[in-house]
């Protein structure tokens, strides 16, 4: 649970048509199974008629992945989803597959590639989140050492939150875990102890 992961943000879709029948992919970061299950429900709702909302999921909390085909054929549909997410390498994503069937059977084959289809332009519509367990890092100094740190953080994994010019010059950084202890030791050092060093508690931030 402590590793980086990638996930999506928000929600995206995309659609295609294949023999006559349409297929619209959507994804959309989920927290827990409460949220997937809602989202689900919801595309359900906006999508009455369709001849089946195929979806699957993957979840950080619990290592859980769920799927159903929702009336394909077993192993047609809910299992492409799931595997094109686990390629994407995505997690805390929920997508759903919806078809209007055009009237046309595709086969066993070419629902697997329809499916898998969907799933993939979904995941390639959505803004991609790179989330890394880090700690908010406050640096206050006097405005002579300003340039000495700034080029120190360039040497880190540190995104940078917001600079305020005052009596001080006072930075505020988000810095990626493994990174924290070398980076406050050298803000230390070269700023011979003198600068008022502050940090929040681990968390999760994009780092895309």
């Amino acid at each position: 649970m402590d590793g980086d992961y990638s996930t999506v943000k928000g929600l995206a879709e995309a659609s295609f048509t294949e023999k006559k029948s349409e297929f619209i992919g959507h994804i959309k970061h989920v927290e827990n199974e409460d949220d997937a299950v809602d989202f689900i429900n919801e595309i359900r709702a906006s999508n009455r008629k369709a001849r089946h909302n195929v979806y699957a999921y993957i979840l950080r909390g619990g290592n859980i992945s769920r799927y159903s085909d929702d009336g394909e054929p077993q192993g047609t549909a809910g299992v492409p989803v799931l595997e094109v997410l686990r390629k994407e390498g995505l997690t805390d994503v929920c997508c759903v597959v919806t078809r209007y069937f055009g009237g046309i059977l595709l086969g066993g084959g070419g629902l697997v590639r329809a499916y898998s289809h969907s799933a993939k332009i979904a995941a390639d519509a959505a803004e991609r989140l790179v989330m890394c367990l880090c700690r908010p890092v406050t640096v206050t100094a006097d405005y002579n050492l300003y340039g000495k740190i700034s080029y120190v953080l360039s040497e880190f994994e540190v995104k940078l939150l917001n600079t305020d010019y005052a009596e001080n010059v006072t930075v505020k950084m988000l810095v990626k875990k493994d990174f924290y202890t070398p980076l406050v030791e050298k803000l230390i050092d070269i700023t011979n102890g003198s600068a008022l060093i502050v940090h929040g508690d681990e968390y999760y931030d994009n780092f895309a």
